[in-house]
């Protein structure tokens, strides 16, 4: 009752849980440039995911595996439906989710292995697989609701059905946590692991064998970063310590504020093509139809890059504590948006833009010494 009446009172004065703000981006996630200046390696057809073995990079792009190694490009794998996710296991192989629906071991020992369900349920929206150095994956199935390419579907319905799952390539499987507002990107880290929770705007920590973590999204848990200014997704290592953190979109107060209206959420749902409603988008600018965001994207003909991001860029550099070191921002003025997938091979910082449909590489080397000048 008591939480009750403090809901009530929260909206009445809009704080908690009922307030609009948002973060602003402002010390390590200072916005920059680096992202639209990132070197173009390759277009592609439907891109999803990214994987390393620390020679080459493997992209999951529609139904195909492709390798991109010494500058060359080549099909390495191909499945019967479209690869939603995409992970490197140690000792070699290389995992991936089919449809949303499956996961299954596609080369290496333990190749034709797959896994469609975990604690009687059927997998829904897999989209992250992240292999450990122990013969496990970590898996995320982002909504019991809805498909994964309807993601947008599960934050306008304020979906939280979102689970983490362990699987042993040589055992059984079993769920770390549930009840998640949607679960999209996990890691090993320090023992525990690490999931990147999209609407509720942070990175959790599980233990990763309390079995008390499966019942309930919060038992066992705390979070390892919190109020983002945008809705985290994959994480990584990243090379000499710590993660990369990808961020597929940003924040806005109109997005905050449509979210709390149930009424007009629902109506939009109901009336307007997904394509105009207001929320989060992987690109923007193809129709005059989509909405404004509430405030000047273009004035005297120009986009200005402090305007409220219908699509943003951003990956997020993490230390092993999970503190923010630096990002690489490509800004509502910019194209490489929605930014779903890293990885880190030989100096460079490979980036999966789904917006555009294109592989880019930053050097990190290059991009820590811009940031410090």
């Amino acid at each position: 009752m008591i939480d009750g009446l403090n809901n009530l009172l929260d909206r009445f004065l809009g704080r908690g849980s009922a307030a609009i703000s948002v973060p602003p981006f402002d010390g390590a996630l200072k916005p920059n440039q680096i992202l639209d200046r990132a070197e173009e390696v390759v277009e592609l057809e439907a891109p999803e995911d990214l994987a390393t073995d620390g020679t080459s990079v493997f992209i999951a792009d529609g139904p195909r595996v492709l390798q991109y190694l010494r500058s060359s490009l080549a099909e390495h794998a191909r499945v019967d439906g479209p690869i939603t996710a995409l992970a490197w296991i140690p000792g070699g192989g290389l995992a991936a989710a089919i449809d949303g629906r499956e996961v299954r071991i596609l080369t290496g020992p333990h190749k034709g292995r797959s896994w469609d369900a975990a604690g009687g349920e059927p997998f829904h929206a897999v989209n992250a697989i992240a292999a450990t150095d122990d013969g496990r994956l970590l898996v995320t199935d982002g909504s019991r609701t809805q498909p994964y390419p309807r993601w947008c579907h599960d934050l306008m319905e304020l979906g939280s059905t979102g689970r983490c799952v362990e699987i042993e390539l040589d055992g059984g499987v079993r769920e770390i946590a549930r009840g998640l507002a949607y679960a999209f990107g996990a890691c090993r880290a320090d023992g525990d692991v690490w999931v990147s929770e999209s609407w509720a705007h942070r990175v959790r920590r599980f233990a990763s064998r309390d079995g008390a973590a499966a019942k309930n999204g919060s038992a066992g848990a705390e979070s390892a970063l919190d109020r983002l200014p945008g809705y985290p997704a994959r994480i990584v290592p990243a090379k000499g310590g710590g993660y990369w953190l990808t961020v597929f979109a940003a924040r806005t107060q109109l997005v905050e504020f449509v979210l709390r209206e149930h009424a007009f959420r629902k109506r939009m749902m109901r009336e307007i093509d997904p394509e105009h409603w207001v929320a989060p988008a992987l690109r923007w600018g193809r129709t005059y139809l989509e909405p404004m965001q509430g405030a000047h994207i273009k004035t005297m003909g120009i986009v200005k890059p402090w305007a409220p991001p219908r699509a943003y860029g951003l990956v997020i550099r993490l230390n092993p504590d999970g503190l923010l070191r630096y990002s690489f921002h490509s800004r509502v003025d910019g194209s490489n948006h929605g930014i779903v997938a890293a990885a880190e091979c030989d100096g460079w910082l490979y980036l999966l833009a789904k917006g555009p449909r294109r592989l880019v590489r930053v050097s990190v080397a290059e991009a820590e010494r811009s940031l410090q000048a």
